[in-house]
């Protein structure tokens, strides 16, 4: 007889990007309450926080029988970063899928077998990436400008740029997580430039990728990065797009068999 299965839900920095944007005001107004609060708070059965009103109300998972297309196809149409793989018995979580572990896989799986001829095209002939209304953040923009950003254009990581848009920095949604860790969630008034300064854990670069280069040359940049996205620049270091690994999952996997997630 099988176990009831346990109700799992996952909480992320998404959701204490949502918490800093919706309860900071200004550096003089502190925020005391967030040490105090308990993740049920947040996270809980009767869940109707206005702090959290951009989240998923419910946990998106996948069985260990499902196959790895079904495992991309989550991870894109639902536009999540992690999917736990959930046994269904006792609804114990066995592992986490994550783009950049599909990724990996399909590129050392990929040398052993044909590649597809798109695969030697120019990034900008494929049209694999976003090109056109780039969120970006200026280096001198206050913090809580970006956490604004990442909540109403729902973007992972932000290239920060000076007055003639050159790349300077990136700052991604995992960055936020230093603000925790140091407990200055109090100011986020400081500039971008001070927020990335002030980073002390993992710090994923910014890597460039051109138009001109193929798909398969970005992919081996990236994988061998362990990045979570590209910046694809001209030559003067002006950002003109950002190609993430969503993008890449979609143009190797979904695009041949006729899915675009992405334009759902």
């Amino acid at each position: 007889m099988g176990q009831r299965a346990a109700k799992i839900c996952m909480l992320t920095i998404t959701d204490f990007i949502n918490i800093l944007h919706c309860y900071y005001k200004s550096p003089l107004v502190q925020m005391y309450e967030l040490e105090s609060h308990k993740i049920e708070t947040w996270r809980g059965d009767s869940f109707q926080n206005v702090f959290l009103q951009y989240s998923n109300h419910f946990l998106i998972s996948i069985s260990p029988e499902a196959s790895l297309f079904e495992a991309t196809y989550s991870l894109l149409k639902h536009k999540i970063h992690r999917l736990p793989v959930i046994d269904p018995e006792s609804g114990n979580v066995l592992h986490i899928l994550t783009h950049k572990r599909i990724l990996k896989f399909l590129h050392i799986f990929g040398k052993k077998v044909p590649k597809p001829a798109f695969i030697r095209r120019q990034i900008q002939e494929l049209g694999i990436g976003t090109f056109r209304n780039i969120a970006t953040v200026q280096q001198m923009a206050p913090l809580h400008e970006a956490l604004a950003i990442f909540v109403e254009r729902r973007v992972s990581a932000l290239p920060v740029v000076d007055e003639q848009g050159k790349v300077v920095a990136l700052y991604s949604r995992f960055d936020v997580i230093n603000l925790a860790a140091q407990k200055s969630y109090n100011n986020l008034d400081m500039t971008m430039l001070e927020a990335v300064r002030r980073r002390v854990c993992f710090v994923e670069g910014v890597i460039k990728c051109y138009p001109y280069e193929t798909l398969e040359t970005i992919l081996d940049r990236i994988v061998s990065a362990e990045v979570h996205r590209l910046v694809l620049v001209d030559r003067a270091d002006v950002v003109r797009g950002i190609i993430s690994l969503s993008d890449l999952l979609q143009a190797m996997v979904l695009s041949p068999a006729g899915i675009d997630t992405l334009l759902s």
